[in-house]
């Protein structure tokens, strides 16, 4: 599984809109609306690359209101869930 996180930046008083066109792409798990220097987040849970540049250049980036992206990949997701799971193996 590939983790990677958008940064998006879109057309003023497009955000909304944008974030529930990103949210029905295959892929996008979450799409936050953030401050700073970007209007919106996607989270991407993928199967594999070839998800990942078909998702982020050709759905992501090919929304006209879409200026900007900015992807990141993890390397390791830590979650208090995976945690809870590793130190419950073998408890019944």
């Amino acid at each position: 599984m590939i983790t990677a996180l958008v940064e998006i930046d879109v057309e003023k008083g497009r955000i909304a809109e944008t974030a529930q066109q990103l949210v029905d792409v295959d892929g996008v798990d979450e799409v936050w609306s953030v401050t700073g220097d970007h209007d919106l987040v996607a989270l991407l849970k993928l199967r594999d690359y070839d998800q990942l540049a078909e998702v982020v250049t050709n759905r992501i980036g090919s929304l006209s209101q879409v200026t900007k992206t900015k992807t990141m990949l993890a390397f390791k997701v830590y979650s208090r869930q995976e945690l809870e799971e590793a130190w419950n193996i073998g408890v019944e």
